[in-house]
């Protein structure tokens, strides 16, 4: 079966040798997003629910680029630093998603690339 990348300017552009999403038949592979900028490239300011809600929006981007959004999102692995900020990341998830909800796992980490409190990543269906 054929890989084809997926990229969006409107998310960060990957920071090592992966890509933003990768297409396989009709399902999409979308690789972690942490809280960055995509117009600078920078780690946004702000609290759990803020870097969370621009941990999705960069999702949706990617999402739209491959042609789908977080609707045909079947799976979603959320890693935080602190199983404290629960219930802020699972509010915030809650403002991006409807029911039926994807399947999910949420993980507790040591640590995350350039110092993020959360990192997303998800499996989308299309077609």
């Amino acid at each position: 079966m054929a890989r084809e990348p997926v990229s969006s300017d409107r998310a960060p552009a990957a920071i090592g040798p992966y890509s933003q999403a990768v297409r396989a038949g009709g399902t999409v592979w979308l690789s972690g997003q942490i809280p960055l900028d995509p117009a600078t490239g920078e780690l946004v300011d702000g609290d759990i629910a803020t870097q969370t809600r621009r941990v999705f929006d960069n999702l949706t981007a990617v999402c739209a680029a491959a042609g789908g959004s977080l609707a045909d999102v079947v799976r979603v692995g959320i890693y935080v630093m602190d199983l404290g900020d629960f219930a802020q990341v699972n509010a915030v998830m809650a403002e991006y998603f409807d029911a039926p909800y994807p399947a999910r796992s949420t993980i507790q980490v040591a640590g995350l690339p350039r110092g993020a409190r959360v990192e997303v990543d998800a499996v989308m269906q299309l077609g």
